[in-house]
């Protein structure tokens, strides 16, 4: 009698730009994948050919949950944040092979304390350790921000007796279906053939970047070898935001002015997705030394598909007399307050600056 020898994984929020990309990748790789969702997503259409099955699930419901995800190789959750979803997850202790978890590089704090949430301004960011380890401080306290809650969730989940969980911490995620794309604001400039992008610091910020594909390609690993750990999940090309603007114009054959003046931005001109007043740099050592990990895509490979997707979505919704911000509303109501695309202030900016 032949037995069926295929690896299973269940993805918790498998319809997401992190799942969608976990679940090519291992459904290419002979996986049988089962993803989740709550179905306020239509899901990945490129899927559609490989060895998945989408079911529609709350992860609120415990008892439906542990149904579910009991028996596979590796439970992938992309959308746990606080302690309770640790809860849920340890109670697959004995259970599974191995059990991935996102939390977020916002975790780490700064030799002043600080962390991501609690910025104001310049003097209140965190003054990171360059680069990043996972060894390094993350937040530890009370408060019922995103943060503190992931971080709370990460001690929680290791302290689960016999849970083999391999937690990652992205930075600046970026790929297709991305509700909140940071690339968007230079994707938008080109598409309104603007000549200039105006940059502060010099156009030498760095904030980690984190493909999609790559993270899926960390989940991969995690799964063949299960195991406790915390591990780092960033692109290796650790590219200034002056590097990142250069890339995405190319690829979109634009040719744009990049105006990079020194110091901090001026009310909000310069400021970008990924201006930080500290570099936040995170290294990627632990994962090539414990799993082997090599870099699949560059972070110019891998944006292009992001590039590609987003504006097809908003072709797409033009089509349908609706907006870019009909089609990405959480990256809409960001770029309204933080007035990424006030290009009447950068105009005037960039005339007032000396000869």
């Amino acid at each position: 009698m032949q037995v069926d020898t295929t690896r299973t994984a269940m993805i918790i929020g498998g319809t997401g730009q992190i799942g969608a990309a976990a679940a090519r990748r291992l459904a290419l790789d002979g996986w049988s994948v089962l993803i989740a969702h709550r179905g306020q997503r239509s899901g990945n259409t490129a899927l559609a050919d490989l060895d998945v099955t989408t079911i529609r699930l709350d992860r609120d419901d415990t008892a439906a949950l542990l149904d579910k995800a009991r028996g596979h190789d590796l439970v992938l959750d992309t959308v746990a944040y606080e302690p309770r979803h640790a809860d849920q997850l340890a109670q697959l202790a004995g259970d599974v092979g191995s059990v991935v978890v996102i939390s977020t590089g916002s975790v780490y704090t700064g030799a002043n304390g600080g962390y991501l949430d609690i910025v104001t301004g310049p003097d209140d960011f965190p003054d990171y350790p360059i680069p990043l380890r996972e060894s390094d401080a993350t937040v530890d306290n009370r408060k019922h921000t995103y943060s503190p809650l992931k971080a709370a969730m990460e001690r929680r989940l290791l302290q689960a007796e016999d849970l083999p969980v391999s937690i990652l911490r992205p930075g600046a995620i970026h790929g297709p279906f991305s509700p909140a794309l940071r690339e968007w604001f230079f994707i938008k400039r080109a598409l309104d053939h603007r000549e200039h992008v105006v940059l502060s610091d010099g156009g030498t910020n760095r904030f980690s970047t984190s493909a999609t594909v790559n993270i899926a390609e960390l989940v991969a690993l995690c799964g063949e070898q299960p195991g406790r750990r915390i591990l780092n999940a960033v692109d290796e090309d650790n590219l200034s935001v002056a590097e990142i603007a250069r890339t995405v114009f190319e690829l979109m054959g634009s040719e744009v002015d990049i105006a990079a003046f020194p110091g901090a931005p001026v009310e909000n001109v310069g400021s970008t997705p990924w201006t930080v007043a500290h570099p936040l740099v995170m290294s990627m050592a632990a994962a090539t030394v414990e799993l082997g990990y090599r870099q699949p895509m560059s972070y110019r490979d891998a944006v292009a598909g992001a590039i590609r997707w987003a504006v097809q979505e908003v072709d797409v919704a033009e089509r349908r007399d609706e907006t870019w911000q009909t089609v990405f509303p959480s990256m809409a109501a960001r770029a309204e307050a933080d007035g990424w695309f006030d290009y009447v202030a950068e105009d005037a900016f960039l005339r007032d600056l000396p000869d």
